[in-house]
């Protein structure tokens, strides 16, 4: 993924994962309590039996009270500036957080209420389907938003996966050993990637490491 943009006013304050601090902890994540602070975002750690993935999110700047986006549970928050930890495995921030659309054009407009617009559009390719990416700039965090683009279903959106920034992604590759996949160039000249084997970590979050910009 590209730089797409400008910064927009909206900001990821918060995202809520149903997964241990245990399970973090051993991925070689800090985490305090149950809150893991990566970059300029807080990720808090719900170990809800019968949950999974990222449940949720909350955002500084709303234009307005609202209880979700497009589906996804969304809360606004009050919070003050986040203090960045560091992690063993390299991890500094979030380059990028996707979300799972079943109707791309609702999802876009349901986005321009909260006066966003898209950066960047391309076609790619997920799990061997033919997909059209979105790009949403939220503050320092890129939203990609996936789907088919002549699926019209009713369900709600949600939130599938977060690609974080890696200081070293050769370093970062090692410190997770098997656990991970090759490291490859990714789809922006330059940067390279690799993705966790999430589920040997007991993480239920897809998650993959890129190089910084």
């Amino acid at each position: 993924m590209e730089a797409v943009g400008q910064t927009g006013a909206m900001k990821i304050d918060e995202l809520e994962v149903a997964d241990s601090a245990e399970a973090w902890r051993a991925a070689g994540f800090t985490v305090d309590g149950d809150v893991c602070n990566v970059g300029s975002v807080r990720i808090r750690l719900a170990d809800v039996e019968g949950k999974y993935g990222i449940l949720g999110w909350s955002m500084t700047d709303l234009p307005r009270e609202v209880k979700d986006i497009d589906g996804v549970p969304t809360g606004l928050s009050a919070s003050s500036r986040v203090d960045p930890s560091t992690h063993l495995n390299g991890v500094t921030s979030i380059d990028h957080v996707v979300l799972m659309s079943p109707n791309l054009t609702r999802t876009r407009a349901e986005l321009a209420q909260f006066g966003l617009e898209p950066r960047r559009e391309r076609d790619g390719e997920l799990g061997g389907m033919s997909i059209r990416q979105i790009f949403y700039r939220f503050d320092d965090v890129i939203v990609e938003v996936v789907g088919d683009r002549a699926a019209e279903n009713p369900g709600p959106s949600s939130l599938w996966g977060i690609t974080f920034n890696v200081a070293d992604i050769d370093a970062s590759a090692a410190f997770f050993g098997e656990r991970t996949g090759r490291v490859k160039d990714a789809v922006q000249p330059g940067r390279r990637i690799t993705t966790l084997r999430h589920r040997d970590l007991n993480m239920s979050v897809r998650t993959a490491l890129i190089s910084e910009r």
